[in-house]
């Protein structure tokens, strides 16, 4: 299929909530902005641990996770975290990598955003049906 990447912004959910209550200024929101590997195989979003510390998420659990090999390893869960991506937005945790591994976006994210993969043009983007909000299923 190729490999397909996805800009992101990247916001401390905790920060936005004291930005919204004015107990942060909007400059005070810890954020980053990453061009992500688009991961079909893959669940939840992973971030190298150097940006979870970047964002000054929380470390709030661990978790078994089952690698590409059929590998199973325990990696720890930061959250939480607001992911924006073609002006649509979500509040998630993410898995906590390796510092700088590669960020990856995985099917939740592709699904909470209403957001289509096109292997021939390499590319995610909202589904045509829904070019203005997401559309979610609840069937």
């Amino acid at each position: 299929m190729g490999e397909i990447r996805l800009n992101v912004k990247l916001e401390n959910d905790g920060d936005l909530y004291l930005y919204k209550t004015g107990r942060l200024t909007y400059k005070e929101v810890k954020r980053l902005e990453v061009n992500a590997l688009v991961d079909t195989g893959s669940v939840m979003v992973l971030l190298p641990q150097d940006m979870v510390e970047a964002l000054g998420l929380i470390i709030v659990e661990k978790t078994i996770v089952t690698l590409a090999n059929e590998e199973k390893i325990e990696l720890e869960v930061a959250g939480m975290l607001s992911l924006t991506a073609y002006n649509r937005k979500m509040s998630t945790d993410c898995l906590v990598g390796p510092p700088l591994c590669e960020p990856l976006v995985g099917q939740i994210v592709l699904e909470r955003l209403d957001l289509a993969i096109d292997p021939v043009r390499k590319t995610a983007a909202p589904r045509p049906e829904s070019p203005f909000l997401p559309c979610l299923n609840l069937k």
